[in-house]
């Protein structure tokens, strides 16, 4: 099987296994917990210190500790992890696809749930997974434009990047498409002769500039550009942070500001890009839409690097693994009886 994946599991399924590391975690805090109400039972801390003077606090603590490490370690190792270590060029039929993703404040009302973003962002990471020989890019935008992914064709990073977008990850506040889809037009691969598309998700709130134009330059340079507008014509305040406590953003006169789906703007610019225009709702966001409208492109050869083989190095998380259980093995739970008296970090 071949994948552009630099680092993959084979055995992906095991690392479900680590889920059982928080289980265990909760389960030892709790022991650990009952364990010392019932010593309260026998005496003050001060009478079971003298009664019991090997034992020790942190000893269980760090055994426990190194014991989830090798757990870890070992799932990790049962998983085959892998890194790749021979590129080859493959030819693919697929097309080119920018999407360009509103992260403006706007973004995070809550009419569209769980917020207008988050909506999206789980929207794209599924259409990630329709995807088979094409090529993805993502854009960020708000006051200004930026490429947070290069077109590509390794899908897992395209998600691993999508998961890291937020408001905060563009400095300027804003809304401005028009660059958004500027950018998109020069982010394709340069000469590549596949059919190419622009996705822009949004509300709307066009402030900052022509975007009409931008489609219609667009279309000029044969890319289309559909819209898919996220929130609902009625509008809804925006969620902010302050002080610690969750409220909702003001206008200068104190008045909730109220943020609402521009549908003509978006219907607009998609007429000029040639492309569609497709309403998110709580049902549904509209990519699946969108990627019937990409299959009817024309599917042009494009030259991708794939790794074509992969090296084990699942050996290295079992010697991890085996070297901590011997550690923890060591480990003794009580004090040494020779040693105990010696503190290395006393303070004279």
């Amino acid at each position: 099987m071949e994948s552009m994946e630099m680092f993959r599991f084979e055995n992906s399924g095991f690392l479900w296994g680590l889920l059982i590391i928080p289980i265990l975690t909760l389960f030892f805090i709790w022991s650990r917990i009952a364990r010392k109400r019932a010593l309260r039972r026998f005496g003050n801390d001060e009478i079971m210190k003298f009664l019991m003077p090997f034992a020790s606090k942190n000893r269980p603590r760090f055994k426990f500790f190194i014991l989830i490490l090798t757990l870890a370690f070992i799932i990790l190792g049962i998983a085959r992890p892998q890194y790749g270590s021979k590129l080859k060029k493959v030819n693919r039929e697929g097309v080119e696809l920018i999407i360009a993703l509103d992260v403006s404040n706007s973004m995070l009302a809550e009419d569209i749930q769980p917020n207008r973003l988050e909506r999206s962002k789980l929207a794209i990471s599924r259409l990630v997974d329709e995807l088979k020989d094409d090529k993805i890019g993502l854009i960020v935008f708000a006051g200004d434009a930026y490429i947070q992914l290069p077109i590509t064709s390794d899908y897992n990073s395209a998600k691993l990047f999508l998961n890291s977008v937020n408001t905060q990850i563009v400095p300027k506040q804003g809304t401005a498409i028009g660059a958004a889809i500027s950018l998109g037009m020069r982010s394709f691969t340069p000469g590549s002769k596949a059919s190419k598309a622009i996705i822009v998700i949004s509300d709307g709130e066009n402030h900052e500039d022509d975007a009409i134009s931008a489609a219609k330059s667009a279309v000029e340079n044969g890319i289309v550009v559909h819209t898919i507008g996220m929130g609902l014509p009625q509008g809804s305040p925006i969620p902010v942070l302050r002080n610690g406590a969750m409220g909702y953003l003001k206008d200068n006169q104190g008045n909730v500001v109220i943020t609402k789906l521009n549908e003509t703007m978006l219907g607009q610019i998609a007429a000029a890009g040639n492309g569609i225009y497709v309403r998110a709702n709580n049902a549904q966001v509209g990519l699946n839409t969108l990627y019937d409208e990409i299959n009817k492109l024309e599917k042009t050869e494009m030259e991708s690097l794939v790794y074509s083989d992969y090296e084990d190095q699942f050996q290295y998380f079992f010697a991890i693994g085996m070297l901590l259980m011997l550690l923890e093995f060591v480990i003794l739970e009580r004090k040494n009886r020779y040693l105990k008296n010696i503190k290395l970090f006393a303070v004279k």
